[in-house]
């Protein structure tokens, strides 16, 4: 389980409280990343030597001393638009092992800095390939960084990891997007309830938070036999 401290230094001096239930809202100065500042919002295309980097690489996968050394002779060399090109592409076709190793590569990068969607597209990745191991470590980084995910972006990578079958990881995250200094927001919820037909009793258990938070709210609640035909098919 995703089990981390809760980082509450990012709250600002000059920043606001304001509890509604257990949930404590903040007003904060901070704020994630700004998607028109992100590298990892651009579109990415791979130039022809990252092409070649990552065909070698794929092929290089299953001998560890070659892939190390081709790593540290040609992919170190690779212009900053191939590399987060090249991570992309892995991401898309679900190589773990090398966008794990491209993941770390990335990070030791000169120009590299914290950001909610490198983050955000890492974990998405996992939670589709269903490795929690690994969700787990780079959910310490972003935390060791203090990478702030905003509400929508919270509300995503629960759903991916619901969608995936990892009920428990998901809820861990949950609870990280409960104690953001981000306000929370009706949309993310939605997602996540919706998310969540197939586990009626977390489902619940979020549907209390939303209308202690948005009392003025509606929640279409799905039929009672769909949530029995889930329960007949787990």
């Amino acid at each position: 389980m995703l089990r981390v401290a809760v980082r509450r230094a990012c709250c600002s001096a000059t920043g606001q409280t304001r509890t509604v239930g257990n949930w404590a809202r903040f007003v904060s100065s901070g704020s994630a990343s700004s998607p028109s500042l992100s590298i990892w919002r651009r579109k990415k295309e791979i130039g022809k030597e990252g092409l070649i980097v990552a065909k070698e690489l794929k092929r290089l996968q299953s001998d560890p001393v070659r892939l190390d050394r081709f790593i540290r002779s040609s992919v170190s060399r690779l212009l900053k638009s191939d590399l987060v090109a090249v991570l992309a592409e892995f991401q898309r076709q679900n190589q773990v092992f090398l966008t794990m190793k491209l993941y770390d590569i990335v990070r030791k990068e000169i120009w590299y800095r914290p950001d909610m969607f490198f983050y955000r597209d890492m974990l998405m990745t996992l939670a589709r390939n269903r490795r929690v191991e690994e969700a787990k470590r780079v959910w310490r980084d972003l935390k060791a960084e203090e990478v702030l995910f905003d509400q929508h972006t919270f509300g995503d990578i629960v759903r991916a990891f619901l969608d995936s079958g990892l009920p428990s990881e998901a809820m861990d995250i949950y609870e990280e997007m409960r104690l953001s200094p981000e306000p929370p927001l009706s949309l993310p919820f939605r997602v996540m309830l919706k998310g969540l037909i197939p586990y009626p009793e977390l489902r619940e258990r979020v549907k209390n938070d939303f209308l202690e938070i948005f009392p003025d709210m509606i929640i279409y609640d799905p039929p009672e036999d769909l949530f029995e035909d889930h329960e007949q098919h787990t």
